[in-house]
């Protein structure tokens, strides 16, 4: 079986006023696009391999471990089965997910001799919290992160603060249903998905 880390940065098209369009990049706990990848081996805590609520240890190689144990990094906010485009959205507090490849190990979490496809959304047990608002990181766009030009017609998450690489330029303040509904300061738009799925965007 196979995982893969994807903390995130969410990309969004820089359209100034136009149609919306945005996409996930892989990238690593600082933002960067540096995603890795590991192997797994489930270890029986629970009912489901990662599910909602249990651990995982730290490194390349990722593991179900006891929430007490001193390998434990990261809790289990959500788990979604299914390819990954076929899941709901994480939690907007997820510093990142782990992907969690189909196999049929030796053992597994109920014994039928297989562990599903799906995502795990984690959270980090200790700081940093790349996908708290205003972090630059996390696999998703929120009201309160803040966004750079990354290129003609994209953006990119970065901290808002300015100890990331790269300075804001762009404050997200309001998640609505439709453009129309973002005020009137709003100088760029960006997908955000769930049910507010419009991001207004200021700059700071």
């Amino acid at each position: 079986m196979r995982i893969d880390r994807f903390t995130g940065v969410v990309c969004a098209l820089l359209l100034a006023l136009a149609a919306l369009t945005s996409c996930q990049k892989p990238s690593g706990q600082d933002g960067s696009a540096n995603g890795s990848t590991g192997t797994v081996t489930p270890s029986g805590y629970g009912a489901t391999f990662l599910g909602v609520g249990e651990c995982s240890s730290r490194g390349r190689d990722f593991r179900e471990v006891s929430c007490g144990s001193e390998k434990a990094s990261a809790r289990v906010l959500d788990r979604q089965d299914g390819r990954p485009a076929e899941g709901a959205l994480c939690p907007p507090t997820t510093d990142f997910v782990l992907h969690i490849s189909e196999s049929k190990p030796a053992f597994d979490e109920d014994g039928d001799g297989a562990v599903p496809r799906g995502s795990a959304c984690m959270r980090n047990l200790e700081e940093p919290h790349p996908g708290d608002p205003g972090r630059g990181g996390g696999p998703r766009t929120v009201v309160g992160d803040c966004l750079y030009t990354a290129r003609a017609g994209q953006v990119k998450e970065t901290a808002c603060d300015g100890s990331g690489e790269i300075a804001p330029r762009f404050e997200v303040t309001d998640a609505v249903v439709r453009r129309a509904q973002c005020p009137p300061s709003t100088q760029l738009f960006v997908q955000l998905g769930g049910a507010k799925a419009v991001g207004c965007a200021r700059r700071v």
